[in-house]
């Protein structure tokens, strides 16, 4: 064990020896100053019932993200009358949305003594639910409004829905820390992963199962029947998730039984507590600084893909080639390949020998490193404008998988990691302070995305 204390402290840059070595982490579990481990509770049970939910509430939580970008030729039709909100839009949903996000995160991060994490998932499934009834309703009414007031509303629900996600991101990490169990967290990334999928398919199924009619003003066209479908779905997808929390949270009792186990030295459950210990986020900083400056750094970076995405069309002649060619289907099907890569990469991380929760540093590398995914959508058809490598396969298959791929791959191992550097009575703030990471890199990326739109 001293050789293994000495190894992990030369790697993080520390003396490996003397009573002076400053704070860090065991792998698995926290080590005091003097290098005596502090004792973890016993995990709670694995149960294949808690992963699956988890996962469904990660497929609620970034259901609505991934609608709205699968979308893109829908909200292209309804802006085809306005040159500006045609080629911005999809910028603004990003800059609205993280904004949004961002601002809620950080409200609910301060608020984290007697939160009631429960309730913030809660509340945030229900907003959803709300709001995508409306986008239905949307595809059925006032379809003659302009195309400045139908940007408002979608401005509207996408603010919304950044609520909602605040909520969910701040509730769900928060809650599934008390777990203890790294695979249940692993099952919320699949379930976002899942979530970008799904849609995608969602979107495509719909948009070659209504006859095509001729696009007007140049606007890839999607109809409204099946933009209400498509929309629809997402109401269920809310429905069942809520029923879903609610079937979780009566598997594990009440808030005394929880407190009950925790005095127990039993794994505890992120719960309502009314003595949800307040962690300075000064400390939380030292401890998760490499892990959150990666989840930073990863979701900054992936703000810049659903820009190229939304301008990127098929090199083949839209005149003769295939429907899934044209740009109603081949946007999402770009999506779709996209968080193909996405979920793979969150996949990846349950393999042991291809787990990186231990070594932060290398995670901060390849955020990094992910730059170079940027140039290489200048080599594909932006805006129709002819491709310097004229390859559907490689735009599909080389630039969007494997950005997705890398996507999932850090951001999962992230947030499963941080549980191991903290203690256990600041897992719950961990959580969401690994949430305020992500959500700031999304929210510069977004801004950033505006470079990408003018490109």
């Amino acid at each position: 064990m001293d050789r293994f204390r000495q190894a992990r402290r030369k790697w993080l840059g520390e003396e490996s020896e003397g009573p002076d070595a400053s704070y860090q982490p065991l792998e698995g579990g926290s080590e005091g100053p003097d290098g005596e481990p502090i004792e973890h509770p016993a995990q709670q049970e694995f149960s294949w019932i808690d992963y699956l939910i988890f996962m469904l509430l990660g497929v609620a939580m970034l259901w609505a993200w991934n609608m709205f970008l699968a979308a893109a030729p829908y909200f292209q039709h309804r802006f085809a009358s306005n040159e500006w909100l045609l080629r911005n839009f999809q910028s603004a949903e990003l800059s609205v949305s993280t904004v949004g996000s961002f601002g809620s995160i950080i409200v609910l991060t301060k608020l984290q003594a007697r939160a009631s994490y429960p309730k913030r998932i809660i509340a945030s499934l229900a907003i959803n639910l709300i709001v995508f009834v409306f986008l239905a309703m949307s595809t059925r009414l006032f379809l003659g409004v302009s195309a400045g007031v139908y940007f408002a509303f979608l401005m509207t629900v996408v603010l919304g829905t950044s609520l909602a996600a605040a909520l969910c991101q701040n509730g769900l990490f928060a809650y599934v820390s008390g777990f203890g169990r790294e695979e249940y967290t692993q099952a919320i990334m699949i379930g976002q992963g899942i979530a970008g999928v799904l849609p995608c398919i969602a979107q495509i199924v719909s948009v070659l199962s209504v006859p095509e009619r001729k696009a007007e003003l140049g606007a890839p066209q999607e109809s409204s029947t099946s933009a209400f479908a498509y929309f629809l779905t997402a109401t269920v997808i809310s429905t069942i998730s809520l029923v879903a929390f609610v079937y979780l949270r009566s598997r594990h009792g009440s808030r005394e039984h929880i407190r009950h186990a925790l005095e127990s030295d039993e794994s505890g459950i992120g719960s309502e507590s009314e003595d949800t210990k307040a962690v300075p986020l000064t400390r939380l900083l030292h401890k998760l600084s490499w892990l959150g400056g990666a989840v930073f750094l990863v979701y900054t970076i992936t703000m810049m893909f659903p820009v190229f995405t939304g301008q990127i069309i098929s090199v083949r002649d839209q005149v003769s080639a295939p429907r899934l060619f044209h740009p109603s289907s081949f946007i999402p099907l770009a999506f779709l390949f996209w968080n193909i890569g996405d979920l793979l990469g969150r996949l990846l991380p349950a393999i042991p020998a291809l787990s990186l929760t231990a070594h932060p540093r290398i995670l901060l590398i390849l955020a990094i490193s992910r730059l170079v995914f940027i140039p290489m959508y200048f080599l594909c058809n932006i805006g129709g404008k002819g491709a310097k490598i004229d390859s559907d396969a490689f735009y599909l298959l080389v630039v969007q998988v494997l950005f997705g791929i890398s996507n999932g791959y850090v951001g999962s191992n992230c947030m499963m990691g941080f549980v191991e550097w903290v203690d256990v009575d600041e897992r719950e703030a961990a959580g969401s302070f690994m949430s305020l990471c992500l959500v700031a890199g999304l929210t510069v990326g977004s801004f950033l995305s505006f470079l990408a739109a003018g490109s």
